[in-house]
């Protein structure tokens, strides 16, 4: 997907507004050992073989977030050491050149990311529970029991089944057969994402129905319409409608921790996302939300899903979009490639006449984008969104250029060394040594930023390359002259120049 670290960086901005990190009011001792493993990659393998079910934590050192996680995450291994049987946790400093390979098999696209290793690690999940020490080892308690739970009695049922998540029964006549053998199989493969139970008597249910006799696979949520059924047991097909009937018409994002599940759905799925950012508080927010619904309700099956944000929660959503509060009421919409399209200053009946324009094809996207500088004097160039194609594109130039974050620990390492490159070839018409805060601006499809930093290089003719060298100044000098090309002359203006 174009431009994915921005997707993820976005919706892991989100979500970390709202995650439960708490600190833990309890230090541990810097004498007591560790009841997290230590793994790295020259033991991973012959652990994970010792151990049919293992937690793995890849983090970095210099991240906050795994800085916050890090108490919560030994108290629960601490707790977790002691059940029968033990459930082992463990960490991998993913930040180490030795480990990185590792952390890249492993699909590791941000810290703190954690692993479900299973049959020594044959079966490797996402862990999609809770950040603090309580719900780590709630959740891991019942990862490591039977997928699906038998619900035997009604008691079962109301402590199984809880009002305020998803949860999903099969009832069946009998535990055999090819429709209970798919949804076992369903069970073990979504059990990350859902808690399942089976049962052979349907009048023990919430809301239970003396008429389903089963097979049928009932699906509890709440919110909308409260329960689906479903009877399609080919294993694509009952995901697919778990899937679907999982996600609320409107996803309410606010710090309410239960909303968290939904809201990480909404941004794994496909759909094109609109989201809707406006105060809860405020009198309009009841006049909002029912006409909101109402225009979710009719793109129902349209390829496109719906958030409801509360803008007390949305710090990290406005600093991604480089938006501001006095914009809000204010809907967005994304598309899977990144292009963004934005109202600001909404009004409620202003919802379906915006989305209609949009299906249209009549809106004009979004480019968030630093300022162009009015001085760029430095031996690096800075670019910005709304400079990029000039300068990187149609300067008919050779450009380097860096994607970077501010906070980036490498990209501080790299900066003196790009300065140096730049200041060696400052006699090379031919050449520009550029510089793009990919955290500041919209980075186009035409790039691949997996992390920072991350460097292109753009022939004068127009042949773009991932630079993946070393990173000294001999290198860059180095590659720079293999690659470049000489510069058409037909080309009559130099954006940069022009800039200065």
């Amino acid at each position: 997907m174009a431009n994915s670290v921005g997707a993820w960086i976005w919706s892991a901005l989100l979500l970390f507004a709202f995650i439960a990190s708490a600190s833990s009011d309890e230090s541990v001792a810097e004498e007591t050992p560790s009841a997290v493993l230590t793994l790295d990659a020259s033991n991973f393998s012959e652990t994970i073989a010792k151990h049919p079910f293992l937690v793995v934590e890849f983090y970095a050192p210099w991240c906050g977030h795994c800085k916050k996680l890090e108490p919560e995450y030994e108290k629960a291994a601490s707790i977790l050491s002691k059940h029968d049987p033990p459930i082992v946790l463990a960490k991998v400093n993913a930040n180490e050149e030795i480990n990185k390979d590792l952390a890249s098999t492993h699909g590791v696209r941000g810290f703190p990311t954690l692993k479900i290793l299973r049959n020594e690690g044959k079966n490797i999940q996402d862990y999609k529970g809770p950040r603090d020490a309580d719900g780590i080892v709630e959740y891991l308690k019942k990862q490591v029991g039977p997928a699906s739970a038998e619900i035997k009695s009604s008691e079962d049922a109301v402590n199984f089944i809880d009002e305020k998540k998803v949860f999903i029964v099969g009832v069946f006549p009998e535990y055999s057969g090819e429709e209970f053998d798919n949804f076992t199989k369903l069970a073990e493969k979504l059990r990350s994402d859902y808690d399942f139970g089976h049962t052979s008597d349907a009048k023990l249910l919430p809301r239970g129905d003396t008429a389903v006799k089963g097979p049928v696979v009932r699906l509890f949520k709440p919110f909308d319409e409260l329960f689906v059924d479903f009877q399609d047991f080919h294993l694509d097909a009952l995901e697919g409608s778990i899937e679907v009937a999982s996600i609320p018409v409107v996803t309410i994002f606010d710090k309410e921790p239960s909303n968290h599940p939904y809201v990480i759905k909404f941004f794994n799925n496909q759909n094109a996302k609109v989201l809707l950012f406006i105060h809860f508080s405020e009198q309009y927010f009841d006049s909002f939300k029912s006409k909101y619904l109402e225009v979710a309700e009719n793109y129902k099956g349209k390829k496109m899903s719906f958030l409801l944000g509360d803008i007390k929660a949305s710090e990290g959503a406005f600093q991604y979009f480089g938006l501001v509060e006095s914009q809000v009421p204010l809907i967005i919409l994304q598309e899977n490639d990144g292009k963004k399209y934005l109202k600001p200053n909404l009004e409620p009946d202003q919802i379906a006449t915006w989305l209609r324009e949009y299906v249209d094809g009549s809106l004009t996207p979004f480019i968030k984008s630093e300022p162009i500088p009015e001085l760029n004097d430095e031996p690096v160039k800075v670019v910005v969104a709304n400079s990029l194609r000039d300068v990187v594109f149609n300067s008919g130039k050779n450009v380097l250029l860096e994607f970077y974050a501010p906070w980036c620990g490498h990209c501080k390492k790299l900066a003196p060394i790009l300065d140096e490159v730049a200041v060696s070839l400052h006699d090379d018409a031919d050449v520009i040594i550029a510089k793009m805060d990919a955290t500041a601006n919209d980075v186009p499809s035409e790039f691949q930023v997996q992390g920072y930093p991350t460097l292109y290089f753009s022939s004068a003719a127009g042949k773009l390359l991932q630079y993946e060298g070393g990173r000294t100044v001999d290198d860059f000098i180095d590659f720079i002259k293999k690659n470049k090309d000489s510069v058409v002359e037909t080309i009559q203006s130099d954006p940069i120049k022009d800039e200065l």
